[in-house]
């Protein structure tokens, strides 16, 4: 029976020009103008442009399994932006819980433009050589197609570019936190477009640009150590020190609003934070397997550490401590997870844990209100995981790509990394706080582009003043009573300190089996101030009680 090749099925569409007749006698050649597919019975003739099948692009070079595999890493870490959200809302409180999923989500649109406008050209154009940040040759991803990328050979340019916008995304997500609860968006979103690019971009090209700085020193940083955890901890730090500290007195018996959230967010973040780690082998190799491991076992060690700790002080087993030492396993596993053997990923997990929960008071000791603990999570963790690859990184593990050839570190006797750490360390440290300082600086004296929203704004919430919407609008609760009573509410008059309801009279509650307070007279107006309720309560607005249900309106 005759059997036709269609040749969008077959080579033609990896642009091969011409391949030896197969056993079965197939052949197919491609002559710049047409395309002839012949097989044993039928040959067919198509008439194509040269712009139908790329001349010289021999996309057969390289493995689909890499390809599909950096692909879903990328997809894997943008799934993280909806996690970074969930995390920083949970740890947020009523009134400003939406604004954070808000600002998150903008600054990973802003990103995405940021990168391709010219992000990736300012990190990695191979032409640049000035070993501090990239030019404009890949301007718009011009020429980024399908030649290998800067930092391997298994995968495309054009992969490479979309894996490192999504990391480029997570950082600024990562960075806007520094904004709780008193910062203004329009503001946000321009800092976040010069940051990339003035920040991230020169950090990007220090370490992994082959004409970077950091890479021809040997600088080891596996997947963002130093543009990632650094640049959004270290950059936090200098964000929230120019926007200063919040105003609220409540703040002194501060919680988050939703801890369920931060548990949501943060296994979010590690589903995500998995193809973080894993894509920056760039391939479907052992490397990437090894990686995952190693993420893996320094989150859990962490988030373990983390929390004994805080049980050690408060005899509790706190949910927030333990999503917070996973986070920072995580994020040390980020520089480290694709150079070190398993069994120092479990002693990094362990102190870093240890490091990471004492490093949280050092927000106190400079003044800064860190709400998020972004620099003592990401900055310090990120530090951490960059000194682990001094001592414990080994070549056996970074040749598991079967591309790489980099020495390790103390473990193959090369002594002189620590010091190499060392100094990129306190570069990107130091350059990353000064210019994200000044750029903050600059940006809010500019009229119209204050970073700081007003005090009466603070008071009512980012989520009223920034966004117009809750993420929580009410709650409702039905309760059942034994006597049904019409009475009615008078015109709201209470205060943003002030709880004022109403009651029926004594009587028609006396055997409410919630044991709501009583009131002497019939419709009396009671008053409660935030110094009636406990102190670790936080503030609420109106309580508006009615006999047959209960309408709580929450907005602080």
């Amino acid at each position: 029976m005759p059997r036709i090749l269609f040749p969008f099925l077959l080579q033609p569409i990896f642009g091969v020009a011409e391949t030896d007749p197969p056993k079965d006698s197939n052949r197919i050649t491609y002559t710049g103008a047409y395309l002839i597919t012949t097989s044993l019975d039928i040959m067919v003739l198509h008439n194509i442009e040269p712009n139908d099948i790329l001349k010289k692009r021999f996309y057969y070079e390289f493995d689909h399994g890499d390809v599909c595999f950096i692909i879903m890493a990328g997809a894997l870490v943008s799934f993280m932006i909806p996690g970074l959200s969930f995390l920083y809302s949970g740890l947020a409180r009523r009134k400003s819980a939406l604004s954070l999923i808000w600002i998150v989500s903008a600054s990973n649109a802003v990103g995405i433009f940021q990168w391709y406008f010219w992000g990736y050209s300012l990190s990695f154009s191979p032409t640049a050589t000035n070993g501090f940040m990239g030019n404009l040759e890949n301007f718009g991803l011009m020429h980024v197609l399908d030649g290998p990328s800067p930092a391997s050979p298994l995968i495309p340019a054009l992969l490479y570019a979309f894996y490192q916008m999504e990391c480029a995304c997570v950082t600024v997500a990562i960075l806007v936190g520094g904004i709780a609860e008193r910062g203004r968006f329009l503001p946000a979103m321009v800092f976040t477009f010069l940051w990339m690019t003035l920040v991230y971009c020169p950090l990007a090209c220090w370490a992994w640009n082959i004409n970077g700085w950091g890479y021809k020193l040997g600088v080891l940083d596996f997947a963002g150590g130093g543009p990632v955890e650094i640049g959004s901890g270290v950059g936090g730090l200098a964000f929230a020190w120019v926007l200063g500290p919040r105003r609220d007195k409540t703040l002194n018996n501060f919680r988050p609003h939703s801890v369920s959230m931060i548990n949501l967010g943060t296994f979010i973040l590690w589903f995500g934070w998995l193809g973080f780690n894993a894509g920056g082998a760039f391939g479907a190799n052992l490397r990437a397997v090894m990686a995952v491991w190693n993420s893996m076992l320094a989150a859990g060690f962490a988030g373990a550490v983390w929390c004994a700790i805080d049980y050690r002080i408060q005899r509790k087993y706190s949910m927030v401590g333990l999503c917070s030492g996973i986070i920072v396993g995580l994020i040390a596993a980020t520089s480290a997870s694709g150079y070190i053997p398993p069994w120092a990923a479990v002693l990094m997990g362990i102190y870093t844990g240890a490091i990471c929960n004492f490093a949280t008071k050092i927000k106190f000791k400079l003044g800064v209100d860190d709400s998020l603990d972004i620099f003592a999570q990401h900055g310090v963790g990120g530090i951490v995981g960059l000194l682990t690859n001094a001592f414990f990184a080994s070549s056996s593990i970074i040749s598991l790509d079967n591309v790489s050839t980099n020495t390790g570190g103390w473990l193959d006797h090369n002594w002189k990394q620590l010091y190499v750490q060392i100094a990129y360390i306190i570069a990107a440290c130091s350059y990353t706080f000064v210019v994200t300082a000044l750029l903050a600086h600059y940006i809010n004296t500019v009229p119209g582009l204050h970073l700081r929203t007003t005090a009466e704004g603070e008071a009512r919430g980012s989520d009223e003043v920034e966004v117009g919407e809750y993420a929580n609008d009410y709650i409702e609760v039905c309760r059942d009573v034994i006597e049904q009573n019409d009475a009615r509410t008078s015109a709201r008059e209470s205060s943003p300190d002030t709880i004022q309801f109403i009651m029926p009279e004594p009587t028609a509650l006396a055997d409410d089996r919630f044991r709501r307070p009583h009131l002497e007279k019939k419709g009396q107006r009671r008053g409660m101030h935030m110094d009636d309720l406990h102190p670790d309560m936080e503030k609420p607005v109106e309580l508006l009680a009615l006999p047959s249900s209960v309408r709580v309106s929450v907005i602080a």
